[in-house]
């Protein structure tokens, strides 16, 4: 068995996750809440498996050349989907809010189903400007701070959904239905605030590690490359996001939908500015 099959097999146990969360969210059955949580554990040592057959696969293809697979657009579309799976078993584990994977899965599982049916999977020498340590670093650090803004724009999601229903929600009874089972809504904005917590810093390290990189590959620490310059705009939306929350105490909505806005523009700068514009990173796009 080779390491897409291993990732196919992934993509079906992020499926079921999926649907196994919002089945529970249906039926408030705990033991499918259990199984949901089991089937996105078992995916996620599944494709952990399958990265590390992957590094195995590139030595057997590439000999000594052989690298971690981070290289192209395919693996890591395929990392970031790992990424975003390892902070949400971190924050199931903290918070023990299942209905949180409903809306952190499916960013997970898109992007698998995106890199084994439209992306190239073929293993292929390094470009010279990639042949470096620094490479492994930098697109580690960044890619967990995408995952880590990638829980937070889910659980903002469900906060704005459920915050907009309190407000028409009448009397002292428990909220109902379908929204009733999101987490309260200090328990999202806590949730939001902690994905931020874990993102920031990792986007500033793998910032750093890039310009590292920047100057070894291009006798430059930076040069306004779109990438960089999109790196730098999507660092000072969160930045703004701590400072406001620091200084002015912003929570709820407002925090809810700088973080969402804050995703999207973390969504361009990795794939938007790889596949629309040109410039020091367009490699990735292959």
């Amino acid at each position: 068995m080779d390491s897409g099959q291993l990732f196919n097999i992934t993509t079906i146990a992020y499926f079921a996750a999926m649907v196994l969360f919002f089945a529970y969210i249906a039926t408030k059955n705990k033991i499918v809440a259990l199984v949901a949580t089991l089937s996105s554990l078992a995916g996620f040592l599944i494709q952990t498996t399958a990265l590390g057959l992957r590094w195995y696969e590139s030595y057997q293809v590439l000999g000594a050349d052989g690298r971690a697979p981070l290289t192209n657009l395919y693996e890591s579309v395929v990392f970031f989907a790992w990424s975003i799976l390892l902070i949400y078993l971190v924050m199931d584990w903290k918070y023990k809010q299942r209905t949180i994977g409903a809306f952190v899965l499916p960013i997970a599982l898109f992007s698998m189903l995106w890199a084994q049916m439209s992306l190239h999977s073929s293993i292929e020498p390094l470009v010279p400007a990639l042949q470096s340590n620094w490479l492994t670093y930098h697109v580690i650090t960044c890619f967990l701070g995408y995952a880590g803004f990638a829980f937070s724009f889910g659980v903002s999601i469900m906060y704005l959904l459920k915050i907009g229903k309190e407000e028409k929600h009448q009397g002292d009874k428990p909220m109902g239905g379908i929204l009733g089972m999101f987490p309260p809504t200090r328990v999202l904005d806590d949730m939001n605030y902690k994905g931020i917590m874990i993102g920031f810093p990792l986007l500033t390290l793998g910032i750093v590690t890039g310009a590292a990189w920047a100057y070894y590959a291009w006798g430059t620490y930076w040069s306004w490359d779109p990438k960089e310059t999109w790196s730098l705009i999507v660092w000072f939306l969160y930045a703004a996001f701590l400072h406001a929350r620091f200084t002015r105490g912003w929570v709820g909505r407002r925090a809810a939908w700088l973080s969402v806005f804050g995703f999207a523009a973390t969504l361009f700068c990795y794939l938007g500015v790889n596949l629309v514009l040109s410039g020091l990173h367009s490699y990735g796009s292959g």
